[in-house]
């Protein structure tokens, strides 16, 4: 009997210790549950963390980790919680969910697919589910889907905060602002005490630059929640879009006491007071940013626009910072990736045309086969009293090398025939903003603008980038003398970056082409911008100058450098007949001023002849003619188009 009795008290012993280290767990759980609610990410890690030290097998404490690492945006280490998470919960479709929307954050877009498909064949109208894939949707640049999923899930839920804020949002990047604002003043007024509603309504009006009632919304969900880091960052954007730019430097500066290294905020900061006028500080400010985070491109462009514009050329900051594209050229060098290389030599000269670096960018010109520019630069490297031996042996070589090329035969400098055949504007209008770098559009249109000096068909006029709305950029463009202006507008998250770049002709104002480009990874903003560059340039139907004519012979002013090849067949045009077409990209012209063709059988670098034969009895062939060539096709653009900022935003309705 008293066996009995001892083996009951153990066994309840046993079992009580048993509940007591299971509360031990649950407790902690519950307080990181707490903590996450507040959303104190860190503090809910550290109770989890530790529950889990406890009890290694705890599901709930597992997957409650991974989420706090998926809004911590680690979504490497997201991934490695949820998948130790499905080991313990293989059936668990919350868990199952997660994971796939931890797999679109990190672009792992087909794993996430197969995920999802297995989750809707067990649920079909699981709300996570679709909420999800509809993010998989946006991803992939298929909003239109994510749209549809989104209707079908307020269909079902049609009070859930996230899916119509959700919907709001997607609705408004697409350009049904009307739609939208019903979605989201909708959520509003289901959910009136919702700090994070108020938050994504004042985003949205924003976005359709209506800062008063962005102010009105954004209030609201600084009273419900004052310490909302977002909210105060959305602020400070909306007082700096709206002029008030001290008042946004002094929330940018609350930002940065409470976390040093808001990068968001110091840039904000900085952008501010270059609008005051207090260049030297914004330098300052945007230096501080680029010891936070170097790879800040926007700080960078940024910060090199304000040394271009406002210093003068023997400024040591100048050398200081181009010095930086100076290393990272002869980086890409060393890994024979010479665009790359050339381009960052190009971006260093253009910050410090005197540095001794033009030698190695001259180089990288003779090793691509362009030895007549590389002359060019030693030349010019001897007009700045750079020349050395070796440097005059190099010159007196070349230059005998090249004096039976195609311009010396002619008698003419190469440089000196270059014609920019198409005058257009770049702008960004007032509404278009981003989530993370104020004034992105700009950023993202001086950039491309840069980029236009060095193509030799384009002349990128000198009008102000910032511009209060689409008509003031028309009547800017259309005064200025443009052919074309473009329009353009950034959306980025923390990883991905697209650049849309609306064309228009500057003479009526009617769309002329769109051009979307999605970069991800490092160097994202320069990669998108050189990508709008040239597949405008691609766009562009070609046009020559005839600058010399003689004995049935022609010379034009574009050669091997700008795609010009033997046997191809071009119109003369008889100059001042051709016009830039109403609509579109293109030119037009009567047949009649077609006066002959000319038929191409040498090419240099920068200039190329050919054969000319006249149309008619009479030789009405003159030199500063047009030389034209009508394009059979025009490179075709994606179907899809991606919003980044739109991802990053929908991952915070988690």
């Amino acid at each position: 009997m008293r066996q009995v009795v001892l083996v009951c008290v153990l066994s309840f012993c046993v079992s009580m210790l048993e509940a007591q280290i299971n509360l031990v767990p649950d407790s902690l759980y519950e307080r990181g549950r707490t903590a996450m609610q507040s959303e104190d990410w860190y503090t809910a890690t550290e109770y989890f963390l530790e529950a889990l030290r406890l009890n290694p097998a705890h599901t709930e404490s597992t997957v409650a980790l991974a989420e706090c690492y998926y809004d911590l945006r680690e979504f490497d280490q997201a991934l490695a919680w949820i998948q130790r998470a499905r080991t313990l919960a293989r059936n668990d479709i919350g868990v199952a969910n997660l994971e796939a929307a931890i797999l679109i954050a990190l672009g792992q877009l087909e794993k996430a697919d197969s995920a999802l498909k297995s989750i809707l064949t067990r649920e079909p109208y699981n709300k996570e589910a679709l909420f999800t894939a509809a993010e998989l949707d946006i991803a992939r640049g298929h909003s239109g889907d994510a749209v549809n999923r989104y209707r079908e899930a307020v269909y079902r839920y049609p009070d859930d905060r996230r899916l119509l804020v959700s919907l709001a949002l997607v609705l408004n990047a697409m350009g049904d602002i009307q739609t939208a604002r019903q979605y989201i003043e909708r959520a509003v007024e289901h959910h009136p005490d919702d700090y994070r509603v108020y938050y994504y309504a004042s985003y949205l009006e924003a976005q359709t630059d209506n800062i008063e009632q962005a102010l009105l919304y954004i209030e609201e969900s600084l009273f419900y929640k004052p310490d909302y880091i977002p909210a105060r960052s959305l602020l400070a954007s909306l007082h700096y879009r709206n002029g008030n730019f001290e008042e946004a430097a002094r929330i940018a500066d609350g930002l940065i006491a409470s976390n040093r290294s808001n990068i968001s905020a110091w840039y904000l900061k900085s952008m501010a007071y270059s609008r005051l006028g207090r260049e030297f500080e914004a330098m300052q400010l945007l230096t501080t940013t680029l010891d936070i985070d170097p790879n800040d491109e926007f700080a960078r462009v940024m910060l090199e626009d304000l040394i271009l514009y406002t210093t003068n050329i023997e400024d040591p900051r100048r050398a200081r910072w181009a010095t930086w594209h100076f290393n990272r050229a002869r980086n890409f060098r060393t890994q024979n990736l010479i665009d790359q290389a050339l381009f960052e030599y190009r971006r260093g000269l253009r910050l410090n045309p005197y540095a001794r670096d033009r030698q190695e960018y001259a180089d990288l010109l003779r090793i691509q086969g362009y030895p007549a520019r590389y002359l060019g630069e030693l030349q010019f490297m001897q007009d700045l009293g750079m020349g050395d031996r070796p440097l005059n042996d190099a010159v007196e070589a070349y230059t005998t090398l090249l004096e039976n090329n195609l311009p010396n035969r002619w008698e003419i400098q190469s440089i000196d025939t270059v014609k920019r055949h198409w005058n257009i504007a770049v702008f960004s209008v007032a509404s278009q903003s981003s989530f993370f770098h104020a004034d992105a559009g700009v950023v993202g249109s001086s950039y491309i603008r840069e980029l236009m000096i060095h193509e030799r068909s384009i002349n990128p006029l000198n009008l102000p980038l910032r511009q209060t709305s689409f008509s003031a950029g028309f009547r800017e463009a259309r005064v200025a003398g443009a052919d074309y202006f473009l329009v353009v507008s950034v959306s980025e998250n923390e990883r991905d970056l697209s650049v849309k770049a609306e064309l228009f002709v500057a003479r009526t104002g009617s769309p002329a082409g769109t051009f979307y480009v999605y970069r991800t990874g490092t160097d994202r903003l320069r990669n998108a911008a050189r990508g709008i560059v040239d597949t405008l340039t691609a766009s562009l139907p070609f046009r020559a100058e005839l600058i010399q004519y003689r004995n049935g012979l022609g010379l034009i002013d574009r050669g091997k450098i700008d795609g010009v090849q033997p046997s191809t067949t071009y119109d003369i045009v008889h100059n001042g007949n051709i016009l830039i077409k109403n609509e579109g990209i293109g030119i037009s012209y009567p047949s009649s001023a077609i006066i002959g063709t000319l038929v191409i059988d040498q090419v240099d670098e920068e200039v190329s002849s050919g054969s000319v034969t006249r149309n008619g009895f009479f030789d009405l062939v003159r030199a500063g003619d047009e030389v034209v060539l009508q394009p059979t096709e025009r490179p075709q653009q994606p179907d899809s188009q991606f919003y980044p900022e739109i991802q990053q935003i929908l991952r915070t309705l988690r």
